[in-house]
């Protein structure tokens, strides 16, 4: 029996008994007694009726008052109306008992409104006008408990974690994006996020849709250079560190050594790029070459001598060991030579008159940003997550320039799927900070494991414990997780009754126990519609989702959705690409 109907339930059987025994003692009376003055007051009896109640009511058991053809009808008639109003009943519970959910049973034993109070909509209001913003924050659901809506605020961060087909899209990430007051940023593997947002997005700025690998359709009619955020070695290590995460099937564990000595490559080509005004698939291009002097070359013309050292030292090391550097690295930048992603992150030409995507611009309006890729081999992840600290970097240096420190229209960045294809490796180091900056950001995973995988245990226990807001939202089958989300669910107290009889004597006895309120088992089946939230300084509440469809831009979501969901084309066909192998450099007007 699990925790859920143990400890709710409440002696049915004698209640059942308690009422058949005061139908009998009072009911069939009291029938009988309206039967009687009834039938009398329609066909009068030649005797007058006793006037007594209990004489009038069973004068028919005692056969002082015979029932006629009149009472007989009377109580058949009566007989099929109780009939009716019974069956009458029986479906209206029937239909209730199919609406309600059992999970809901836990919602007493969980947080009251007091207990979540700052995440309600009076006071996540109340900050949002103290930071100037008009909308209460990203609304979470309603309690189960009391209805109330929560929210969480524009200085939170939040991490979601939700199985597949619990409807995290329609509920969550989707209205966040089309409620948010600011500029968005969004990540995700699949095209349905950008249908459902988009129109309705255009409305308030630009939507730009970032999609080398043809998820959503879209042609490169504009592009970025990823290396418009390497201003230096560090911001270089952090690029090679995510392209080496996000190169990699998930799990995947390479050589250390080699592991280390290749990010320092491929951080020092990218930087020797940047700096030498070249496209990020000239990087490519030396990790071919590995005799290839020019990067050092560049490094140590503009004053980065110790970058230059470092990538001569591995150009001058013994063949065998410069191969097996130049061979990691060369897979951590794979993404660079998928002909597809080209035209996304290079000019076409000289007179390409595609717009150049400017992170430093797009985050001072209420603009869009969607950035799509698939996982596997040839997958852009590596550049979409480039692109995601890029202009999340750009909102922070933005902030540092407002009142405060902080957007004044605050940004949110939705992370869909990032354990596939935005894999940010210093993510759970800089959670609790974005918050403080105006910087939203929503992490969405499918599992815990997922987190571990991509950030390890203590980087994914960091990311969880950082985040103001975590969201549970069910189809989670990990025992370890989901017994760590009971106990911090909590327990709670109920009295244990047992009996034992012998043959002369018996005896009763009561003592206080405890249980989960909701129980391992009760968490991996939690239906759709319902999530646990743990916010910062309260209890866990259990809420009811409110998905797309139930909001006030239901039609319109629903019109984007169809306006935009069409078959995907290869983007490769729309615009021409220069080769990967031999790019070609830019013009010296030319801007990157």
């Amino acid at each position: 029996m699990s925790s859920l109907d143990r400890k709710y339930k409440t002696g049915g059987g004698e209640v059942a008994l308690l009422l058949t025994l005061l139908f009998a003692l009072v009911g069939i009376p009291a029938i009988l007694y309206v039967v009687n003055t009834a039938g009398h007051a329609l066909t009068p009896r030649t005797n007058p009726l006793p006037t007594g109640y209990w004489e009038r009511s069973l004068g028919v058991v005692t056969g002082d008052l015979p029932w006629r053809t009149t009472e007989i009808v009377l109580a058949a008639a009566l007989g099929l109306v109780a009939a009716a109003l019974v069956v009458l009943w029986g479906l209206t519970r029937h239909q209730k008992a199919q609406k309600v959910v059992k999970h809901d049973r836990a919602a007493p034993r969980m947080a009251s409104v007091r207990d979540v109070a700052p995440f309600t909509q009076k006071q996540a209001m109340a900050k949002a006008v103290r930071f100037g913003v008009d909308t209460p924050g990203v609304m979470l659901g309603t309690m189960v408990r009391g209805g109330h809506t929560l929210y969480a605020s524009w200085e939170d961060t939040l991490l979601h974690i939700w199985g597949t087909r619990t409807g995290k899209t329609t509920s969550q990430a989707a209205p966040s994006i089309i409620e948010a007051p600011g500029p968005v940023i969004a990540t995700s593997n699949k095209r349905d996020l950008s249908d459902l947002t988009r129109d309705l997005r255009a409305e308030g700025g630009d939507v730009w849709v970032f999609d080398p690998q043809g998820v959503a359709g879209e042609a490169p009619t504009w592009w970025w250079n990823p290396l418009t955020y390497v201003t230096d070695s560090e911001r270089a290590a952090e690029i090679a560190n995510n392209f080496a995460a996000g190169s990699r099937d998930v799990g995947a564990k390479g050589d250390g050594h080699f592991d280390s000595a290749g990010k320092d490559l491929l951080a020092g080509l990218l930087l020797a790029a940047a700096v030498g005004g070249e496209p990020i698939e000239r990087v490519h291009y030396w990790l071919t070459r590995s005799t290839d002097e020019t990067p050092a070359l560049l490094l140590d013309e503009h004053g980065l001598t110790k970058e230059a050292d470092s990538v001569a030292s591995t150009i001058q090391q013994p063949e065998k060991y410069r191969g097996s550097v130049y061979s990691t690295a060369l897979q951590m930048a794979a993404c660079l030579k998928n002909e597809k992603i080209a035209a996304w992150v290079n000019p076409t030409g000289p007179n390409d008159d595609r717009p150049q995507f400017d992170p430093q611009a797009f985050v001072r309006g209420k603009h869009t940003l969607y950035a799509l890729s698939k996982e596997g081999a040839g997958t852009a992840g590596p550049l979409v997550t480039a692109l995601t600290v890029a202009t999340v970097t750009a909102a922070e240096e933005h902030a540092v320039t407002q009142t405060g420190g902080r957007l004044a229209n605050p940004m949110l960045c939705v992370l869909d799927e990032a354990a596939n294809v935005c894999r940010w490796m210093n993510l759970p180091n800089l959670y609790s900070h974005y918050g403080s900056r105006g910087i939203v950001v929503s992490t969405f995973l499918q599992s815990w494991s997922q987190g571990v995988d991509v950030w390890g245990e203590s980087g994914m226990r960091k990311l969880f414990s950082t985040a103001n807001v975590v969201t549970y939202g069910g189809n989670v089958k990990e025992e370890g997780y989901l017994k760590m989300l009971s106990e911090l669910i909590g327990k709670y107290t109920y009295t244990s009754v047992s009996s034992s009889r012998q043959k002369d004597s018996g005896s009763t006895s009561r003592q206080d126990a405890t249980d989960d309120i909701m129980s391992v088992a009760d968490l991996s089946a939690l239906p759709k519609g319902r999530a646990v939230m743990f916010g910062s300084g309260a209890r866990a509440v259990l809420l009811r989702t409110i998905p797309i469809d139930h909001r006030p831009y239901a039609e319109a979501s629903k019109a984007s959705e169809e306006a935009h969901n069409r078959p995907t084309v290869d983007t490769v066909d729309h615009e021409p690409t220069a080769p990967a192998a031999e790019p070609v450099a830019p013009e010296p007007g030319l801007s990157l």
